[in-house]
């Protein structure tokens, strides 16, 4: 079991029933906690994979943000960002290897997902961005990390999202595919969540990109 006292931000950690360096990271969304995404392991069921859900930094009405409301977001993303950075620059010193790991945030997480995890250095296996958008899709472009472009990346959003419009993030990730970062796109008939057949699809894309 690794030791993880040490890391900036409060989580929930567990572990592989099957010992590995594989890990999957979980950013939850604004409100909620890691509390709210300790349903995704045992369904995704891959034995070989070890979980780590973390709390965002800000406290929010009982659960925690990543970053403020708009237009006041950019100072939270940079704060969130660079605490990621440390997290997972821990995380990846000694027990896992990044390589072999995923990045997957729902709402404010997929947004981390998209400004942090395109920009940091480390380049993992597959980010999974679901119902979230980007702050600066044109900026992202010119500070990520091009080696991230190379990498397995996946975006879900609802038609009928009623806190973050569908058509803006499909636009945003259409500014992305033109400049060659290759992320597939996938629309859901549903509003803010996770529906079944989307998390089915998830698991099933997940250990195809696991296995590769």
């Amino acid at each position: 079991m690794p030791d993880l006292q040490n890391l900036a931000l409060n989580h929930i950690f567990i572990p592989a029933k099957v010992p590995s360096k594989k890990l999957m990271i979980i950013l939850h969304g604004r409100g909620d906690s890691s509390q709210g995404f300790t349903f995704l392991p045992p369904y995704l069921n891959i034995d070989d994979m070890n979980y780590i859900l973390l709390d965002a930094p800000f406290e929010y009405y009982g659960g925690f943000s990543w970053y403020d409301l708009p237009p006041n977001q950019i100072e939270g993303i940079a704060y969130s960002s660079s605490i990621l950075a440390d997290t997972l620059d821990t995380l990846f010193e000694e027990d896992f290897n990044a390589e072999e790991s995923f990045l997957f945030g729902f709402s404010q997480g997929a947004l981390l997902t998209f400004e942090f995890g395109a920009r940091y250095e480390k380049v993992l296996a597959g980010y999974i961005a679901v119902s979230g958008y980007i702050y600066d899709a044109d900026n992202l472009l010119e500070e990520m990390n091009p080696n991230v472009k190379k990498s397995n990346w996946l975006c879900t959003h609802g038609t009928y999202d009623d806190v973050l419009p569908f058509n803006t993030s499909k636009a945003q990730i259409e500014t992305l595919q033109k400049s060659g970062f290759d992320i597939e796109f996938k629309s859901y008939e549903k509003t803010h969540t996770i529906a079944e057949d989307e998390l089915q699809m998830l698991a099933e894309w997940i250990k195809g990109t696991a296995k590769k």
